[in-house]
């Protein structure tokens, strides 16, 4: 055993939230698993920690929370992402049958339809911004039809999932609770939901047939109808913004994409590798751990940072922090790993996949018309404002 790695690194000021590569990279190099003084936690930072912790998840939890403060923690208890087995198979189980790669594949010529119809207009107008007109418009509309949302709730659903990611944050930090009151009203509107309310034949629908047909717990609907929302659009929202961004900085990957559409799976992983949409999660110690030389005591909180993971040049070589699109980044962890590895990554593969060979047929290149503005989040990494002109 080595002695305890301490590093006086705030993971959540605004400088460190607009580019915490540095200060990922300096963890990194202080150990493979520190402890953080400002957050009095754990955090593992390298990739092979941190796909071992995630995998382990018998001895590092997510039943008491994923976030790094009470108040949300208390809040997932019993949810998809704060749950073991076997309620958290249960629960998955549900979600599956609609997510599995064959719940999804009569669904491409419906998502690429849809995209379609979003992004030719945007790419006529010769000018529009990526984040605001096409990434906080074509995820939520894909998952609202498909789950069934009224069309009155539908604005919020991004407004509530922000605010969620923002309350994983510390609870000394005033970002972590701005969106707490919209929280409230997410899980207020979750509380009232009627099946009658969600479109006939939907996901969301069926889970509500499924309770009222003694399938299905009717306690545990909400819980399933907020996994359905949220499944995968942070992620797809978030990383179609980076994509668009890292294309307009590298046009060299953007050509190479258009002649080889082969390539788009292998430019999506890269995406989420560099720019990580998710940027960590908690576990807690279910007992005390040896791990990395390191002893980590039964109840202790480990932030697990994927961010880090997926640059780490221990796993990815010299080139970790380069966009290469060429690149195998298929082992990264930016949807997790082992048994919360999430459930909706294949639904967010089918629209990012559609975006990019919708694009590659009508952008030649991407010109960034203005310096593009970070939205800063607890959890979330990703673009407020990117305005490009295409031709």
């Amino acid at each position: 055993m080595t002695a305890t790695t301490t590093v006086d690194v705030d993971l959540f000021t605004d400088d460190v939230l607009d580019d915490p590569y540095p200060a990922y990279r300096a963890l990194r190099d202080a150990g493979p698993i520190v402890w953080i003084e400002p957050q009095q936690c754990w955090a593992v930072t390298r990739y092979d920690e941190v796909r071992a912790t995630l995998e382990d998840w018998e001895s590092f939890t997510s039943d008491q929370g994923t976030g790094l403060n009470d108040a949300v923690n208390s809040a997932l208890t019993g949810t998809l992402l704060a749950s073991s087995p076997p309620l958290h198979d249960k629960l998955r189980g549900v979600l599956a049958e609609r997510l599995s790669p064959r719940g999804l594949r009569s669904l491409g010529d419906q998502i690429t339809r849809r995209t379609r119809e979003i992004v030719e207009p945007l790419v006529e107008r010769g000018s529009f911004d990526v984040v605001g007109d096409l990434a906080r418009v074509l995820p939520p509309t894909i998952v609202a039809d498909l789950v069934g949302i009224p069309d009155d709730v539908r604005p919020q659903l991004v407004p509530w999932a922000d605010a969620i990611f923002n309350m994983m944050g510390p609870a000394d930090k005033s970002r972590t609770f701005s969106g707490a009151a919209l929280v409230e009203e997410q899980f207020a509107w979750l509380a009232n939901v009627d099946g009658s309310m969600l479109t006939e034949g939907s996901w969301g629908r069926a889970i509500y047939d499924a309770a009222a047909e003694g399938r299905l717990d009717p306690e545990q609907a909400p819980t399933l109808l907020s996994a359905y929302t949220s499944a995968a659009m942070d992620t797809t929202i978030n990383a179609l913004g980076s994509a668009v961004w890292l294309f307009a900085e590298a046009p060299a990957q953007w050509r190479r994409l258009r002649t080889d559409r082969s390539l788009i799976p292998d430019a999506f992983n890269e995406v989420l590798r560099i720019e990580s949409p998710l940027q960590f999660f908690t576990r807690v110690a279910t007992r005390d751990v040896d791990a990395a030389d390191t002893r980590i005591r039964a109840g202790e909180r480990i932030m697990v940072i994927y961010g880090s993971a997926n640059r780490d040049e221990r796993h990815w070589g010299p080139s970790a922090a380069d966009f290469e699109i060429t690149r195998d980044a298929s082992d990264h962890l930016a949807f997790g790993y082992g048994l919360h590895g999430c459930v909706g990554q294949g639904l967010a593969r089918l629209e990012a996949h559609a975006v990019f060979d919708t694009l590659a047929d009508l952008v030649t290149d991407f010109h960034i018309e203005t310096p593009p503005t970070r939205h800063l989040n607890s959890a979330v990494r990703g673009l407020d404002q990117l305005t490009v002109s295409v031709r």
